[in-house]
């Protein structure tokens, strides 16, 4: 009997084991399965971190990569009183000799240094500008629709406080003009 006893208490304490083994081993798969989730859902805003931290950087490399626009040195900046002389020409639109008086307006728009040309309070024309070796640079060009192809380009490199010298070019279908421009700073 005391061999039935043993038997049966061994029997008992490794069901009992067996048992606890069963609960020890699902408890583990559980917990296996919750860490598991866990370290999804870590990668999962690991990546999200990653992204914006992408974003961060490409966005403070766009604002270092950004040209600040241009200007007028504030010497330039204003009203010009403009005097152009016709001084060669093979178009039949410009002779020799033709003169014409404008106000020249340079100013700064939101991207670039701009001149405008005004006869009689009307906006004649509008150059784009550039700056550069103490040499004003001015251009205009007729855009693809219009009947005539017009490109003009301005050279001012003699430049004081109250005058502006220089020559402008214009070429139109083919034939050439050249004036000479002289700007004496405006009074008003």
């Amino acid at each position: 009997m005391l061999k039935n006893t043993f038997f049966i208490l061994s029997a008992v304490s490794f069901l009992l084991i067996s048992c606890d083994y069963k609960e020890k081993e699902k408890n583990l798969t559980e917990r296996e399965k919750q860490l598991l989730e866990k370290e999804k859902l870590f990668a999962k805003k690991e990546s999200e971190y990653q992204a914006l931290l992408k974003m961060k950087d490409s966005i403070f490399a766009k604002k270092d990569s950004v040209i600040i626009a241009a200007a007028w040195p504030s010497e330039i900046v204003g009203s010009w009183n403009g005097k152009v002389i016709c001084t060669e020409s093979n178009c039949s639109d410009y002779a020799v000799g033709d003169q014409r008086t404008d106000i020249w307006e340079f100013d700064n728009d939101s991207t670039q240094p701009v001149t405008k040309i005004i006869n009689n309070n009307n906006l004649v024309r509008l150059y784009s500008g550039k700056f550069e070796n103490n040499e004003i640079r001015l251009s205009f060009k007729t855009d693809s629709t219009a009947k005539k192809n017009v490109e003009m380009n301005v050279i001012l490199n003699d430049i004081s406080d109250n005058k502006i010298k220089g020559i402008r070019t214009i070429t139109s279908d083919g034939c050439n003009a050249k004036f000479s421009v002289e700007l004496v700073r405006s009074t008003k």
